[in-house]
């Protein structure tokens, strides 16, 4: 059984197996030029009753459920006292659960302080999955992600100050053709010092919703880089990123032109390898059609 869920309803590829809990909808930011999951709806909280009806009947259904997920993309900007009514809740009605995670976009994670994320892990939400995108401030700007670099470590060493899990997303070929040796050296500095638990690589694709939108506000023409190069990023990324203990990196997302993953910094040998024998045989590579964002 569903519940009637308000789509499009969005989770990370890791919480395919999750019971999935939509407490606000849409996104409060909703101005990234990439992405177009949320566009359709206005940002709202929904009402505690609705929450709560919503448990109770899935508590009957599926007692032993592990893993919970809140959506939709930013659930994370309730307030702490709002959030901190559901994750007891919930963890009053499964008694089995694992995890609670969350996505959370790192003006959220700057805004709650340190008392209210003390608060909220301790009420259990212990997980996070935050989209860096890019590292770089140009292409930071020129996509309107509302952070800077700076602002993302800020942001997401503060979640794992306090022991958050944290899975970061980073996209390929954002910064096009002109700068992509300046969006992925950056973004790979950005990730060796937050050093999350986790990273995905995804590749820009840009649904047809949102592609006159991201090139207008781009500033400046936006050329695509092909296959070859978004696996020459990749390798960039893979040879800059040096994180200070080991780290679970994935680019197996629909977007990328083939599955790759492995732990860093231990399995870099071997990613290098495979991206290597990718480059020389390009008619391994996914076909375009079969891509998505």
């Amino acid at each position: 059984m569903e519940l009637a869920y308000d789509y499009p309803l969005y989770r990370p590829p890791s919480e395919a197996n999750s019971l999935i809990f939509q407490v606000t909808l849409g996104c409060s930011f909703n101005k990234c030029s990439f992405c177009n999951m949320y566009r359709t709806k206005e940002y709202a909280e929904r009402p505690w009753e609705e929450i709560r009806a919503e448990i109770d009947m899935m508590a009957k259904l599926y007692p032993d459920t592990r893993r919970i997920f809140l959506a939709d993309g930013d659930a994370l900007n309730m307030s702490k006292d709002r959030l901190v009514q559901i994750l007891e809740y919930l963890y009053q009605k499964f008694p089995s659960i694992e995890r609670i995670s969350c996505y959370a976009m790192p003006k959220n994670l700057l805004q709650k302080t340190d008392e209210e994320l003390k608060a909220l892990y301790a009420a259990g939400l212990h997980m996070f999955y935050v989209g860096i995108e890019s590292g770089n401030d140009v292409v930071l700007k020129k996509v309107t992600k509302g952070a800077t670099g700076r602002s993302i470590v800020q942001a997401c060493s503060k979640a794992k100050k306090h022991g958050y899990v944290l899975s970061c997303m980073v996209i390929l070929g954002l910064g096009g053709r002109k700068y992509t040796k300046e969006h992925i050296a950056d973004t790979a500095k950005v990730l060796g010092e937050i050093a999350p638990d986790y990273v995905g690589a995804l590749t820009l694709y840009l649904e047809e919703g949102v592609r006159d939108e991201f090139m207008s506000k781009y500033g400046e023409p936006f050329e695509f880089i092909d296959d070859v190069e978004v696996l020459d990023e990749l390798e960039r990324l893979v040879r800059g990123f040096d994180p200070k203990t080991p780290v679970v990196f994935r680019a197996n997302h629909a977007s990328n032109v083939y599955s790759i993953g492995g732990t860093m910094p231990d399995d870099r040998g071997r990613i290098l390898s495979l991206i290597e024998g990718l480059k020389a045989h390009p008619e391994m590579l996914k076909p375009k059609f079969l891509r998505r964002f």
